[in-house]
């Protein structure tokens, strides 16, 4: 018997988290043809691929963007094609009017919706009122709602009173490097152990300064940290779209405070493009904790990419991070930053070397879990 073909409409497909919901063993790639395939309990789930959007100014990895599925006209030109719309990121740009559109056609066309829910709180807006009415449209129209963690299920639940399906982060690295690092840090943290003149390395990523981002106090108490820490060092990158003066988003004060600390010998600056995915792998590595300078939010696929190469997370407290994987905690939300606990984070994970990594074989059970439940969700939605 033929297993029964469910095709997913997944807005996007290709990214590393969508690409990760599907079975291990079950990925495919075809021109024209389907981004990802899975076998489970006689369904076959087969994700379309994205729609070019041919905008020019996208990179490679973005050619997703904007998803051109989130068109109702879109739905109703291509309802033959899909049997479910699986929605996950990229509507920041549709307004809620839009997204009534789309969620009315795809009623119209009796194609089942489902909604993972990331982001509770956008992390490029800084006004969060935008994003509320986009998930005031959303989550009550999904007729399956997913999301990461226990206290974002909490918060849906209270909020707009639907149930949410916890399904945690799958990995983000891919096995073979995540095991060629995990041994390698490993050799290294025998090295050092043998060698104490080894440097403490403190990472902290600007990117290109989201709104969510509050560098410059979280700077300062990493500065005061380090200082009483022999053999610490704090190292700050950032593109250079922010951090030099040809950029695009040029940050005059933010480039010249950093400018000045490093020449004064207090940080390892480093300016540079956006890392492809090999470059930012090593660069985690590279770290023995990554601070995130987050004042709000939700989720993280950074944090989860310092889990498969074994580098320790120093998170804030607002948002669902702690429910989302072990990490360091300090206090920072929309009210501040509470140095002193950024402080004491820092000081703990210099003395204690928490490690909070995971081995390749549960991120690949995580997966297969994952997998599973996403076929049997979308099994159960067509019965």
């Amino acid at each position: 018997m033929q297993p029964q073909l469910v095709r997913i409409a997944s807005v996007p497909a290709s990214h590393v988290y969508v690409r990760h919901i599907a079975p291990i063993d079950g990925d495919i790639a075809a021109p024209g043809g389907p981004a990802a395939a899975a076998r489970d309990g006689g369904v076959r789930v087969v994700r379309l691929a994205d729609p070019h959007p041919d905008d020019p100014s996208r990179s490679a990895e973005q050619r997703w963007w904007p998803p051109v599925m989130l068109d109702a006209d879109w739905v109703r030109e291509h309802a033959d094609e899909f049997d479910i719309f699986h929605l996950q990121f990229g509507f920041d740009a549709r307004t809620p009017a839009e997204l009534r559109d789309l969620v009315a056609e795809l009623r119209r066309q009796g194609k089942p919706f489902v909604y993972t829910v990331h982001d509770l709180r956008n992390p490029h807006h800084r006004d969060r009122a935008e994003h509320d009415a986009q998930l005031d449209v959303l989550i009550p129209a999904a007729d399956a709602v997913i999301t990461l963690t226990d206290g974002a299920a909490y918060e849906i639940k209270r909020r707009w009173a639907r149930r949410a399906i916890v399904l945690s982060h799958p990995h983000v690295v891919d096995f073979e490097t995540m095991r060629s690092i995990q041994r390698a840090r490993l050799d290294g943290q025998r090295d050092r152990a043998r060698h104490d003149d080894d440097p403490y390395r403190i990472g902290l990523h600007l990117k290109s300064l989201r709104a969510n981002m509050n560098p410059v106090p979280v700077i300062g108490a990493l500065l005061e940290a380090i200082d009483r820490l022999p053999g610490a060092v704090l190292q700050i990158d950032g593109h250079r779209d922010i951090l030099e003066p040809t950029g695009a988003r040029y940050d005059d004060e933010l480039a010249q405070l950093l400018r000045t600390t490093a020449e004064a010998g207090r940080i390892d600056l480093r300016i540079h493009d956006y890392f492809d995915d090999a470059q930012l792998w090593h660069y985690l590595a590279s770290l023995d904790l990554s601070v995130l300078p987050y004042r709000f939010g939700t989720h993280s696929g950074w944090l989860e990419a310092c889990r498969d190469l074994g580098t320790a997370v120093l998170a804030p407290n607002c948002g669902y991070y702690r429910d989302q994987a072990p990490v360091l905690l300090y206090l920072q939300d929309d009210d501040g930053l509470d140095a002193e606990s950024l402080g004491s984070a820092v000081t703990r994970a210099y003395y204690e070397r928490p490690l909070f990594s995971i081995t390749v074989d549960e991120r690949r059970r995580q997966r297969d879990a994952v997998s599973d439940a996403h076929a049997a969700l979308y099994r159960d939605l067509l019965r």
